[in-house]
Parts: C-alpha cells; sequence; structure tokens
C-alpha cells in the first residue's frame, strides 16, 4: 500500500527519544527513507531495528559534523529540526551560560542545520523544513521558561523569515508549537523538581483537557507537514496544546 511519504528523504535531529523518535517511527510507517539522527548513539541505534531508518550521530550545534553529514546526503525532501533543552527559571535565575547553552541549542543549531542543507533544497527547486517551536514562545507567556520561551520565539521568526525569503524557489518552511508533552525529557525534569509529585500535578493542572499530549500526536502532525497534502501551508505556527494557549 502506498505511503503518505512514499520515496521522501527525510532528515530529523533528536530522533532518540521523545517527539523525535515518534516522528522518525510515525515518517517511516507512511514509506519515507529517514535519517534519524542525535547526540545519544545507544539510544539512536534502536531505530535501526525498523524498516526505512538509518541513524547517525550528530550533534547539531556542531558546524563541522553537520558539513560532514551533508556531503553523504544527496538529496533531502524535508529538514526536520527537533532538538532542544528546556531551561527552568525566569531571567534572574537564568545565568549567561544557561543563556548561552540554551540559545545554541535551540536556534543556532536550527541555522546551522537549515544553512547547510537548504542549498541542496535549492539545487532540487523543492524542500520542505519543520522546526520545532512551542506555545512557549511568542504565544503565551509561561512562568519559569525565560530563556526556553525566547529561543522559541526565535524560532517562529527564523522559521517566517525561511519561508519568506525561499516561496518563489520551491521551499516551504512551518513550525510545530507543543504545549506539555509527556516525554522522557519532561519525566527528567519532573524527578529534578525538589517535590516531583506537586511538579506533575502541576503540569496536569494547567491542562484543560486533563491530559498531556502523546509524543505520536505531536508526530502525526510532523507527517501532515512532511506530506504533499500540507504543500499549500508555509510561513505557519501550528498549535498542538489541548487548548493550553487559549
Amino acid at each position: 500500500s502506498m505511503g503518505r511519504l512514499d520515496g521522501k528523504v527525510i532528515l530529523l535531529s533528536a530522533a532518540a527519544q521523545g517527539i523525535g523518535r515518534a516522528a522518525a517511527l510515525a515518517f517511516a510507517k507512511e514509506g519515507a527513507k529517514v535519517i534519524a539522527t542525535d547526540i545519544n548513539k545507544s539510544k539512536l541505534q534502536e531505530l535501526e531495528e525498523y524498516y526505512g531508518i538509518q541513524t547517525r550521530v550528530l550533534d547539531v550545534t556542531n558546524k563541522e559534523q553537520i558539513e560532514n553529514l551533508a556531503k553523504e546526503i544527496e538529496k533531502i525532501d524535508v529538514l526536520c529540526n527537533v532538538a532542544g533543552f528546556v531551561h527552568h527559571g525566569t531571567i534572574l535565575e537564568c545565568e549567561e551560560t544557561d543563556w548561552d547553552f540554551s540559545m545554541n541549542v535551540n536556534i543556532r543549531s536550527m541555522y546551522l542545520m537549515i544553512k547547510t542543507f537548504l542549498p541542496k533544497m535549492l539545487t532540487q527547486k523543492s524542500g520542505n523544513i519543520i522546526n520545532m517551536s512551542s506555545v512557549a514562545s511568542s504565544i503565551k507567556g509561561v512562568v519559569n521558561r525565560c530563556v526556553y520561551s525566547t529561543s522559541k520565539a526565535a524560532v517562529i521568526g527564523l522559521t517566517k523569515s525561511v519561508a519568506a525569503d525561499f516561496i518563489e524557489q520551491g521551499i516551504r518552511c512551518n513550525c510545530i508549537c507543543p504545549g506539555t508533552v509527556d516525554t522522557p525529557s519532561l519525566q527528567e525534569r519532573i524527578q529534578a523538581r525538589p517535590n516531583p509529585e506537586q511538579a506533575l500535578e502541576d503540569f496536569l493542572a494547567r491542562q484543560k483537557t486533563g491530559r498531556m499530549a502523546t509524543a505520536e500526536e505531536v508526530a502525526q502532525l510532523f507527517v501532515y507537514l512532511a506530506s504533499d497534502e500540507s504543500a499549500y501551508m508555509t510561513g505557519n505556527q501550528l498549535i498542538i496544546d489541548g487548548g493550553w494557549s487559549l
């Protein structure tokens, strides 16, 4: 049977766990050839048992590694920038090292990836970029998410800029803005709080639907944006947050 992504080559970051992993599996299930990257080699290798997925260890903040990977990839239809880090705290609790680290992982990495792979797409006269933003951005002010929200607002700005600059050359660029998603990284952040039970209650209390999103639900939005079904969409911020931003 035909998949929604048959024959498409999709490169994505942060594929070892959470939303990235769910997206990689969903892409492969729909017939894509997936190049799944992550900095976590052991977790990433678990994906190799799935048909259609090949893995590459990649630090998306390392320009040289990105450029070396680009030399290996002849064709690329979809670039998915998923890697990110969530810092907890207000501006007063955000040291310069925290600021620099978050901005480096959350937005500079996307700058490097797009700058490296966009020329290939322009040569092909077609390409599709999907960036991971968040409702915690220019969409909604969220407590204790200062540098995270700043970086994710920057992702929306980057998305719209790339979309506007290259629309006539066959490139489209959108970003996904989830609310709270039940992922391994979220569970780690909850466990790291002084009172994990209270932290979990706090996360659930802000969900008007009474639950968090699953990584698989967000992955389905990735599939839609990666497919030709969304061919007329570019420069958009797609919110999937269970009504949190209402």
